[in-house]
């Protein structure tokens, strides 16, 4: 699995980058069909703003994606609560992977009724 960090407006640094892959890498502790998973750090320059660091991840699968973003105060807040949504959207990703072809329909494994002739 590979991991890439990449920041707009903000110069990323040995430690945000360590602390972000290692909250992030967490993720595959849940699956372990996770191809890449890219993080963009983002910082909005305008004191107006309250919460201006940006936290966007996109995992990729095999057989798909899972994108999750969040804004706080702080980097390492908004790296916390991105990680926390991607692992119950991986887990939730997981479920559906694997239970999607178990589960019955209703208009494909309905019973038929029989007609009885008289």
């Amino acid at each position: 699995m590979r991991i890439t960090v990449k920041g707009r407006n903000i110069e990323i640094t040995d430690a945000i980058r360590n602390y972000a892959e290692e909250k992030i890498g967490k993720v595959m502790n849940h699956y372990d069909q996770i191809q890449s998973i890219d993080v963009v750090l983002s910082v909005i320059k305008n004191p107006s703003v309250a919460q201006s660091h940006t936290a966007e991840v996109i995992c990729k699968f095999v057989s798909g994606s899972v994108k999750a973003e969040e804004k706080a105060e702080s980097m390492y807040a908004s790296i916390d609560l991105v990680a926390d949504i991607l692992n119950r959207q991986v887990k939730k990703f997981k479920e559906k992977q694997i239970t999607g072809s178990k589960t019955a329909s209703i208009r494909t494994d309905a019973p038929k009724e029989e007609t009885v002739a008289e």
